[in-house]
């Protein structure tokens, strides 16, 4: 049963794996036998640090997929470095904060552009390498607002239900060619995206009351979810979108 989880010989390439989930992801990744390729805009000295001292591999790519080749850019560079990528995970994004009446089209734009058209390059080029070799997992990271409005996150949002709707269609399409394509849609975690919202002790306690494990999440608790989806494991599922909130949709 061990060997369904097991991840040795593969390469998994995560995107804004310098700190909070995407960290938890790598660390997850190599503890379960990944190479793992780090992408991302900051110092990954400490998840360099995580890695290594479990005597996993990690690379480093340094990538803004604020630009509009940035996303092609890293799978290219991920390739030269293994010749294979088995595992992406679309992790990385950004968000901003305000009143729909005042969003800025700047503020739009670049949200769109990383946490979507970024999502759908890095799948598009990730996913012609692993349909040519007939296997493959992708893993994007969604989002409650996957399923929710949110307040004052209109670019966010929209940018995490286009990630839902992206997942199932390349799934639709990959499928039958080896390629498993699913999300993960992480509840309230603590990271630095909802900072603002935690230090704001009258909506902080509103949403953990509303969680029913009391909580809210942290890194490592998408560690078995993303080992799970990368796995053999998960050979028979696809374009599923899997939460990860301590029970908030059903509450």
């Amino acid at each position: 049963m061990t060997s369904l989880f097991s991840l040795e010989g593969k390469v998994a390439l995560i995107t804004g794996a310098s700190r909070g989930l995407g960290q938890g992801m790598a660390v997850g990744l190599a503890e379960a036998g990944a190479l793992v390729i780090g992408a991302g805009m900051s110092d990954m000295s400490e998840t360099r640090k995580q890695i290594e001292s479990i005597g996993g591999t990690f690379h480093e790519i340094q990538a803004d997929l604020s630009k509009p080749d940035a996303a092609s850019q890293l799978v290219e560079k991920a390739l030269e470095l293994t010749n294979s990528i088995d595992v992406l995970v679309n992790n990385a994004g950004i968000i901003r904060r305000s009143e729909a009446e005042s969003f800025s089209d700047e503020d739009w734009l670049e949200v769109i552009q990383v946490n979507q058209h970024a999502v759908f390059q890095l799948c598009r080029e990730a996913g012609k390498h692993m349909v040519g070799k007939g296997s493959g997992k992708i893993i994007n990271i969604a989002s409650m607002l996957s399923f929710q409005g949110g307040l004052r996150v209109p670019a966010y949002t929209a940018s995490k239900h286009a990630v839902a709707g992206l997942t199932k269609s390349l799934a639709n399409e990959w499928a039958g060619k080896g390629v498993n394509v699913n999300a993960i849609a992480p509840g309230y975690f603590a990271t630095d995206n909802t900072a603002p919202i935690r230090e704001d002790a009258d909506r902080n306690a509103s949403i953990t009351s509303r969680i029913p494990q009391g909580r809210w999440g942290t890194p490592e608790d998408l560690k078995g979810a993303v080992i799970f989806l990368a796995s053999d494991a998960a050979n028979y599922v696809n374009g599923h979108i899997l939460a990860v909130d301590g029970g908030w949709l059903s509450s």
